[in-house]
């Protein structure tokens, strides 16, 4: 029998699955220096997001084999320590998702009809019922931003009320939104159409306010906007002040830039339904999570891969000594990859070239798709979810091996095909990973270098550089590096290492520019 520490409170269901097997203790509320203690001679860990498994809390473990997060997250996990030191971490991904979606589509009708400002109005003395004249969600359209686990699940309850469905999501296929009965579109397009939108989708570089000033002043008069994934998808003063105006007719918010949110602006409008978090929080997403997680601790100690396991599993040494070096290569391929596609992502191809064909290709294969998903996806893409998330987003991924193509003994090309086909080849040199490749295009690219890049693809002729880097100069754009990959059709690609992102408005100069076909730029890190 293993000996399990519970260190948080954890729903019954669970503790009597770990109970029926194993040493079960529960101690809760445990200080570092306790929990420290504690752990010395335990073989499994559970928590919630109260402790804090810190590596000194993992180093003082030395039987630890697997820790629990009975949850969706492993913020409060260092999962760096736990994977040096060859401890699975697992969690329950998907414990909360119909009760996140039922609070999104309980905050939708609350703010269509009023109901928190009608119920505390009568409960402080008042009769008001013209005061709360609502709207049906029938035959309105719902725009969903982020078309992933929890996203479907409100389209399902969208449909069921006799609403359009419409969403934004570029990792979803064509496919799988017909499946689910949803038209997907641009954001813009989106916005403009939507009565409602409600948003389901990651936060990143690329998503930090995706609702701001400008595209609230655009979305269709009167829309209500709806949030339970992230505080900071939406700038909060600017939805603030379209509310005021009267541009947007209301908000129901579950969740904030910061957190606790009293005293948050978006508490001081009557006008805005809000709620301190509560997306995740019902007896049955617990009772979930605990049964999840516990099955999860069963299945490690008795030496069964797990299926939430957010750390990379081991692999044998003969393989890593071979294939380790290009992990970080189909990593670096797949990111630049989902930058360059545009459009709805519908297909991947992934091949690994030379010598590493040869071999078990499950962590090059997860890492390319780790890269091209990491920046969309609410969950930590991981080598045990790359597939499952792939495949819930309707993303064909073919995978090929083949043999080495000059002058590289191993490389890695990833293949993603939207509007059109874009590719990315990737291997490791002396000086590390480089992106050697861009569609038909040889460059050389390395993120150590510097963190982004702007590609420009213009007509191969004298002036160009110079013309392109005295506007990044007016800018206070300074170049780390340049290379000029060649083409063909008298085509050429520049490519300029530097000081920071470029904007869409910079972007958009740049692509206006004579002889100039486009402008791209990439985050590399």
């Amino acid at each position: 029998m293993a000996r399990i520490l519970i260190a948080d409170t954890l729903a019954r269901e669970g503790i009597d699955l770990l109970r029926a097997r194993h040493d079960v203790e529960v101690r809760t509320g445990l200080a570092e220096d306790e929990l420290v203690a504690a752990v010395a001679d335990i073989d499994a860990l559970v928590v919630r997001s109260q402790t804090q498994v810190t590596a000194r809390v993992i180093a003082a473990a030395p039987q630890l084999q697997v820790i629990g997060r009975a949850g969706v997250g492993v913020d409060n996990i260092d999962v760096d320590a736990a994977t040096e030191r060859g401890v699975t971490v697992v969690n329950a991904p998907l414990a909360n998702t119909l009760s996140a979606a039922e609070h999104a589509f309980g905050l939708m009708l609350a703010l269509a009809r009023h109901i928190p400002q009608a119920h505390a109005t009568l409960r402080g003395g008042r009769w008001d019922r013209n005061a709360y004249m609502g709207v049906e969600l029938a035959g309105r359209t719902l725009g969903i931003v982020g078309l992933g686990r929890i996203g479907a699940e409100v389209s399902r309850r969208a449909r069921a009320f006799q609403m359009r469905v419409v969403a934004f999501d570029p990792y979803v296929s064509p496919d799988r939104a017909s499946a689910l009965g949803v038209e997907l579109m641009e954001l813009d397009a989106l916005l403009v159409q939507s009565d409602f939108v409600t948003l389901h989708t990651a936060l990143h570089a690329g998503t930090w306010h995706l609702l701001n000033a400008e595209r609230l002043a655009a979305a269709k008069p009167g829309v209500r906007i709806v949030n339970t994934a992230r505080g900071a998808l939406i700038d909060e003063q600017a939805l603030f002040d379209a509310i005021e105006s009267g541009r947007v007719a209301g908000a129901a918010i579950d969740v904030f830039s910061k957190e606790p949110a009293v005293g948050n602006i978006l508490t001081t409008s009557d006008r805005i339904v809000v709620t301190p978090h509560l997306a995740a929080s019902t007896a049955e997403a617990q009772d979930r999570a605990a049964v999840t997680v516990a099955n999860e601790l069963l299945d490690v100690l008795d030496g069964k891969s797990a299926r939430f396991a957010v750390n990379v599993p081991l692999v044998d040494p003969e393989t890593m000594a071979v294939i380790g070096p290009y992990v970080d290569a189909a990593g670096l391929a797949g990111r630049v990859a989902s930058q360059l596609a545009m459009g709805q992502l519908q297909r991947v191809r992934l091949e690994f070239l030379g010598e590493i064909a040869n071999y078990e290709l499950r962590l090059l294969r997860a890492a390319a798709l780790i890269g091209l998903l990491e920046r969309v996806s609410t969950q930590k893409v991981t080598i045990v979810n790359a597939d499952q998330l792939a495949a819930q987003r309707g993303l064909r991924v073919e995978v090929e091996g083949g043999e080495a193509r000059e002058p590289y003994a191993n490389l890695v090309r990833v293949r993603v095909t939207a509007d059109a086909e874009r590719q990315v080849a990737a291997t490791h040199t002396p000086s590390g990973v480089c992106v050697v490749g861009i569609d038909d295009y040889a460059v050389d690219i390395n993120p150590n270098d510097a963190p982004f890049v702007v590609m420009v693809e213009n007509v191969d002729r004298p002036g160009m550089i110079g013309r392109v880097g005295t506007q990044l100069g007016e800018w206070g754009v300074n170049i780390h590096y340049m290379s000029v990959g060649a083409g063909t059709r008298e085509r050429a690609l520049m490519v300029l290492g530097v000081s920071r992102a470029l904007t869409a408005d910079e972007l958009r100069a740049l692509s206006a520019l004579d002889n100039v076909f486009s402008a791209f730029h990439l985050e590399l890190g």
